[in-house]
């Protein structure tokens, strides 16, 4: 991909090295607060602070990490089907280098520029996203999340959020390794912002409040999916402007082959639950993906109505 030298986005926040550790509630704005029923008025007792912290290190030691048990179900979007761990030995805490914050910032630029065009064709305007640098873990608008679950998008607070540690994960435990699957992975979650303001996620947060699990999975597959499509159509304008080089989309669709459930699922646990799909398989994925580079056209990126 032929970023460098183009224009870079205003809209990214670093918050790399600023840590989101653990935090016992104090009760001021900004901090991690543990949820505690049969309380209405105020603060924790002292025995429950000391009961939560030895329950936190107790599980601690058997592996368990109480915070991303808490971060679940938090309502932000992400590219993969199940967390990735990170093997690397570098740890999620190193921040990513100075051309890798130019790199984001100019694909979340180039997303700008294809999106602001495709709503004003429309007569629309198109509003940015802010994307979020982090290290580790990171407080959003839709909870407390850590570089474990990969990156993914909050439409409480309309941003993308991002520890730069998953690209080399993408590449050292799943083989998906180049520039371009590292934009791909950027345009899906602008995908899901789209999806975001023109009410597509708002209205599937609210029915899947009334589903079962199995119809909540196959909806959040079509949601997926869509922002697939998405980032293929975005790939396509990118295109045409002469940034992308030979295997930049070959790049794009592996990294998609990748993060699809079944493949992810056969990596972390050496079987595949169908049922429990919420993103899509990895040929549904590269599919979608690349119906949106081929065609330009968000009228062919209906999930909802299309078979999938």
């Amino acid at each position: 991909m032929l970023w460098k030298g183009r224009r870079q986005s205003d809209n990214v926040e670093d918050q790399r090295g600023q840590g989101g550790g653990f935090n016992l509630p104090r009760g001021g704005p900004g901090r991690f607060r543990i949820p505690v029923g049969g309380r209405s008025g105020g603060g924790m007792s002292l025995s429950t602070i000391i009961i939560l912290v030895v329950l936190y290190f107790g599980l601690k030691a058997f592996g368990i990490d109480p915070l991303q048990i808490l971060a679940g179900g938090d309502g932000g979007v992400g590219p993969g089907g199940g967390q990735i761990t990170d093997n690397s030995g570098e740890g999620t805490g190193a921040p990513a280098s100075d051309e890798m914050k130019q790199f984001v910032s100019t694909v979340l630029a180039e997303t700008e520029d294809t999106w602001t065009g495709i709503f004003q064709a429309e007569g629309l305007t198109y509003e940015d996203p802010k994307l979020v640098l982090f290290s580790g873990q990171i407080r959003s608008a839709c909870g407390f999340a850590s570089s474990a679950a990969g990156p993914f998008y909050c439409p409480g607070d309309r941003k993308v959020y991002l520890d730069t540690t998953f690209f080399q994960q993408l590449d050292q435990q799943f083989g998906a390794s180049g520039d371009f699957a590292q934009a791909y992975v950027i345009a899906h979650e602008v995908g899901h912002h789209v999806q975001n303001i023109t009410g597509i996620l708002p209205k599937f947060n609210q029915m899947r409040q009334q589903m079962g699990e199995a119809e909540a999975n196959h909806m959040s597959v079509q949601v997926e999916l869509q922002a697939d499509c998405f980032a293929g159509v975005w790939a396509h304008f990118t295109g045409q402007k002469g940034i992308l080089e030979q295997g930049d989309m070959d790049e794009a669709l592996n990294a998609a082959q990748q993060i699809g459930d079944d493949t992810m699922q056969k990596k972390m646990q050496g079987y595949v639950v169908p049922e429990s799909f919420n993103h899509g398989t990895s040929q549904q994925r590269q599919t979608w993906l690349a119906r949106g580079y081929r065609s330009g056209k968000l009228s062919d990126c209906d999930t909802f109505n299309t078979p999938i």
